[in-house]
């Protein structure tokens, strides 16, 4: 059998989730090439990591640079793997490593800004030098900053407006933004939706269904600037900043008369052709301008807009505390976002609390060797192994019934929950978030806010200590707040899509209005 035939069975068994036989089939993959074949090393790493089997993904990656030291795609993936599993600083000296090697490379300059917002040591302030070097290599490449284009009048016409993202699929940008785009009023906005992502799925049908939809998987930047321009498109909107299949560099060639950055990114762009970064309140108090390259747009209802998974289940379960006697406190979010400051916070509250319990719940927590390093920490901080338990990657649909074995969210700092933290509440789970001086840090506070539940966010690590033990001692409060939790949500803001649109054609036509003609 052909390597591309085993890699075949090992993408089937990943897309299935059949992990025994995905590790078995990338075992075969290594044996059949000795594990002398860089290439294929590569495809079988992309896959384990995918699926979250760290650490022979590792060692995958680590035998591709031995082979080849100067492929940088060994060392690309291994600095990715490095924030995966929360290794921020080997992932933070690999990435400058490879700027300074390949710096006109973009995919490396694009993930050493993502990996930033990841780094608990990493300041506003570098953050913000760093974007803005990259902001000015991206002009640098088309030649220099380019002319704003001409803003015709509207005339009564609709504002033709360009959303573009890689992620209108399955993905949390294209849940949140699909209900949206859907509510947008044809008499004010005409909806472009620029697929960059090339993934067809249930979600990416439904955006394509509302809008005039544009498949440029394959088109270059100066492909989709014309694109763009050729759809005559006034409005042009990133929604996916420095994230995976990114296209910001054609943000450069400057093809709209109004480009903004809106919900799929949580930073500045560092590109000065943006020229509205689209927060709220919540997610940016005053001093957060001083971040940002982009002039800061406060949408007065709040950035996101959520919309519950057909499959969600109908109905909340009681709180697991009224049944186990003990209290569950869970975590759901990217192990990325699980630092030493985290985890230490979290060791103190299960002292504070000495039958308390925490579940963590992460694709990569399917890797033993992950989980020990987990538990590891936890044990060095004092806390027995066996209250801390692990789970990998499940199919949504059963990672959302898993919320009925926690009664507490716990959220990470300074990177918090966004769709994680939607979903938790959702499932009738309070979240615990400390918001910090960041936009990234603030996603769950706004949440709280616009459902009337600023009460749930720590000052700082007493109070986040304070609150969790004040939930954790009212286990009747947290039944009455459990079963509260969807009314509070579809009466609020951040599940009303048609009002969401209205203020985004808001935005929009205002902005449109500071520049036409």
């Amino acid at each position: 059998m052909t390597t591309a035939t085993l890699l075949a069975q090992a993408q089937a068994h990943a897309s299935t989730g059949q992990h025994d036989a995905l590790l078995a089939t990338c075992q075969r993959i290594l044996d059949a090439t000795h594990s002398q074949d860089v290439n294929a090393l590569l495809d079988v790493a992309a896959l384990l990591l995918g699926s979250g089997h760290v650490s022979p993904a590792q060692a995958c990656l680590q035998q591709a640079i031995r082979l080849a030291p100067q492929d940088y795609r060994a060392h690309v993936n291994l600095a990715n793997l490095y924030r995966e599993i929360g290794e921020h600083r080997a992932s933070r000296q690999l990435y400058q490593q490879l700027v300074h090697v390949l710096p006109d490379h973009p995919l490396i300059r694009r993930n050493a800004l993502v990996s930033l917002e990841y780094d608990p040591d990493a300041s506003p302030a570098v953050r913000r030098t760093m974007a803005q070097l990259w902001g000015e290599w991206a002009q640098a490449r088309v030649g220099g900053r380019q002319p704003r284009p001409p803003a015709p009048a509207l005339n009564g016409r609709p504002l033709r407006v360009g959303y573009v993202s890689a992620d209108f699929c399955q993905h949390t940008v294209g849940l949140l933004v699909q209900d949206v785009l859907r509510a947008h009023n044809p008499a004010r906005v005409s909806v472009f939706a620029y697929s960059a992502g090339g993934v067809s799925d249930w979600v990416s049908r439904n955006i394509a269904a509302c809008s005039q939809w544009r498949d440029v998987a394959a088109l270059d930047d100066a492909a989709l600037a014309a694109q763009v321009r050729a759809d005559g498109i006034d409005v042009l909107v990133d929604l996916s900043g420095h994230t995976a299949g990114s296209r910001l560099t054609a943000f450069a060639l400057r093809p709209a008369p109004v480009q903004a950055s809106w919900l799929g990114y949580f930073a500045t762009t560092g590109l000065s052709d943006i020229d509205a970064l689209l927060l709220d309140d919540w997610h940016a108090p005053p001093e957060v301008a001083a971040q940002c390259i982009e002039p800061v747009w406060r949408l007065p209802r709040g950035k996101f807009c959520y919309q519950p998974a057909p499959w969600a289940p109908a109905t909340v379960a009681p709180p697991p505390c009224l049944s186990q006697g003990h209290i569950t406190f869970g975590c759901f979010n990217n192990t990325s976002k699980l630092n030493p400051a985290v985890l230490a916070l979290w060791a103190r509250l299960l002292h504070a609390i000495p039958h308390a319990r925490l579940l963590l719940k992460w694709r990569t927590l399917i890797d033993a060797g992950l989980r020990q390093r987990v538990v590891n920490t936890f044990a060095e901080h004092g806390i027995d192994p066996a209250r801390i338990s692990c789970r990998g990657a499940s199919f949504h649909a059963d990672l959302l019934h898993e919320y009925a074995d926690i009664d507490i969210a716990l959220d990470p700092f300074p990177f918090t929950g966004g769709l994680t933290s939607c979903e938790a509440l959702w499932m009738g789970v309070p979240v615990l978030t400390w918001p910090g001086a960041t936009p990234v840090s603030r996603q769950t506070w706004a949440l709280l806010a616009a459902i009337g539940l600023p009460e749930l966010a720590a000052r700082d690590e007493h109070d986040y200590l304070r609150i969790a033990q004040q939930l954790a001692s009212q286990p009747e409060h947290l039944n009455t707040l459990r079963h509260s939790l969807r009314v509070r949500m579809q009466a609020s803001p951040l599940m009303d899509p048609a009002g969401f649109a209205r203020q985004l054609e808001d935005a929009w036509l205002a902005l449109y209005g500071r520049v036409a003609g």
